[in-house]
C-alpha cells in the first residue's frame, strides 16, 4: 500500500466530496499509473482567497483508492485560472476513510514531515503536482492530528 498527497482546490475539493472522484490532468499520468487499489489519499488544498479570506493550506480527508485509473473526459470538475478547459481525464474512484471536522492544517506540519526535506522552501516539494506519494511514517504523523 502507498499513500498519496493529492493536491486541489476549494472548488474541486467539493467536488471530490460529492462524487468520490480523484482526477488529474494528463500530464501526471506517470504518477496516477503507480497508484493502486487500496492506498490511501490525503486531500490537501492549496491555500487560497476564498469571498476574501485567506484560507490556509490544509488536509481535509483521507481516502482509500476503490478503483484503478481510468480516463473520462466529463467536465465535473472546476478547471483553475491558467489550465484552460482541463477536465483531468486521469481518474480514480474513492472510498471516504474520514473526512477530517477541522482541518489539518499543513504549515506546522512541515518540521515534522520526511518527505520535505527542503523546510524553508517547502512548497517546490508541492508545486506543479497534482499529487506525490509520502512515506508511511508521514501519513501516520498527520493523521495524529485529525483527533
Amino acid at each position: 500500500m502507498a499513500y498519496w498527497l493529492c493536491i486541489t482546490n476549494e472548488d474541486n475539493w467539493r467536488v471530490i466530496k460529492e462524487k468520490n472522484i480523484w482526477g488529474v490532468p494528463e500530464r501526471h499520468k506517470n504518477t496516477i499509473a503507480k497508484v493502486k487499489k487500496g492506498d490511501k489519499l490525503l486531500i490537501y488544498i492549496k491555500q487560497e482567497n476564498v469571498n476574501g479570506e485567506v484560507k490556509p493550506s490544509r488536509i481535509v480527508a483521507v481516502y482509500e483508492t476503490a478503483s484503478e485509473v481510468y480516463r473520462d473526459s466529463s467536465r465535473i470538475f472546476k478547471s483553475p485560472k491558467g489550465m484552460g478547459n482541463e477536465t483531468f481525464p486521469l481518474r480514480i474512484k474513492l472510498k471516504p476513510v474520514k473526512i477530517f471536522d477541522r482541518p489539518i492544517e499543513f504549515k506546522p506540519l512541515i518540521p515534522k514531515l520526511k518527505f520535505i526535506t527542503n523546510k524553508r522552501k517547502w512548497s517546490g516539494h508541492l508545486m506543479g503536482k497534482a499529487m506525490r506519494e509520502i512515506p508511511e511514517e508521514d501519513y501516520r504523523l498527520i493523521l495524529e492530528y485529525a483527533t
